[in-house]
């Protein structure tokens, strides 16, 4: 099996919650699908011809399903419009194998998953693992409202609700989520995943940052960025390391969309930089980082960068290309 393309049927498709589809996608072919791990994703190449990454939710030791759940955007650049309204029941879809950009880390001694509306999909995943390994772990689940809660009936029937606590915007203050005290003392040994609304994720690692949370123990997956401004941007060139060619990038274009009119193609796939789809090796140059895939430490060190979203702070930069 070709892992960097597979076919796959939509075995079911439901109304998971208000605004809320859930897919279960099976092979086509009637085999077995790819094996993952808890945080996976993959690259749904949809009928309208743009490819969103969706996260897997099922239990990773299954590998006869991959189950979605998308929420629909009202600012859809054309996935999730697609997702709810074009993709249907028996429909055969491309997509990528799984593709893990925000795993557990497997030497944590407790694990404290945080879930933000449709960000509970990869968390979902996490506690399903943690919960067949026997591994100590807390969830804490926030929605809007219950009527917004994806899986809410799968969670409260499943071996690991004891460890897991929904919290409701509309709901009583008492039940809402105090994240100042939930994390107002890291520990040793304890490791923090949150997934969700970028506000939602930006209150969580804000906190955490400032109780004074390592970075290694802060684990994260945006799933969209805030809209960039781009007023202050200035053209800037680009080399390509393996021909030296100079590749003008106006003010008004990104590195992609520049190369792409130069005959050069990268990979993308969100182009919000989100993703890490399109990460490109800096060779010579500092990046302006836009991104939200690479971590604080990684955008130091000026090494690489993601080209659908990011900008130059020197007047040039060579690419690993």
């Amino acid at each position: 099996m070709n892992i960097d393309q597979l076919h796959v049927r939509v075995a079911r498709k439901w109304t998971e919650a208000q605004d809320i589809c859930a897919f279960e996608l099976v092979n086509a072919d009637g085999g077995a699908l790819p094996a993952f791990s808890a945080g996976s994703h993959i690259d749904v190449h949809l009928p309208n011809g743009v490819t969103r990454q969706y996260s897997l939710c099922n239990d990773p030791t299954e590998t006869h399903r991959y189950q979605l759940g998308v929420l629909r955007d009202a600012a859809s650049r054309g996935g999730s419009q697609a997702m709810h309204e074009s993709v249907r029941e028996g429909d055969v879809l491309a997509i990528s194998g799984p593709k893990n950009h925000f795993p557990l880390a497997h030497e944590a001694k407790r694990s404290m998953l945080l879930a933000g509306g449709i960000g509970v999909t990869p968390i979902l995943c996490m506690a399903e693992r943690l919960a067949i390994t026997g591994a100590a772990f807390e969830m804490h689940y926030c929605t809007r409202s219950r009527e917004r809660t994806a899986f809410a009936e799968r969670i409260a029937a499943s071996a690991f609700a004891p460890h897991m606590q929904f919290h409701f915007d509309d709901g009583d203050a008492a039940q809402k989520l105090d994240i100042a005290a939930l994390l107002a003392t890291p520990q040793p040994g304890t490791h923090l995943y949150v997934c969700g609304p970028k506000g939602f994720m930006d209150a969580v690692l804000g906190t955490a940052r400032a109780r004074g949370w390592p970075e290694a123990q802060i684990h994260y997956e945006f799933f969209a960025a805030d809209a960039v401004q781009h007023d202050g941007d200035a053209s800037f060139e680009v080399q390509l390391a393996s021909s030296g060619r100079i590749v003008v990038v106006p003010k008004d274009k990104t590195v992609v969309q520049a190369l792409a009119d130069a005959g050069v193609e990268v990979a993308t796939s969100c182009e919000q930089g989100v993703c890490g789809t399109c990460l490109t090796r800096v060779l010579e140059g500092m990046p302006d980082h836009k991104d939200l895939y690479l971590t604080p430490e990684e955008q130091a060190a000026n090494d690489q960068f993601t080209p659908c979203c990011s900008r130059a702070k020197t007047p040039r930069l060579v690419l690993d290309l």
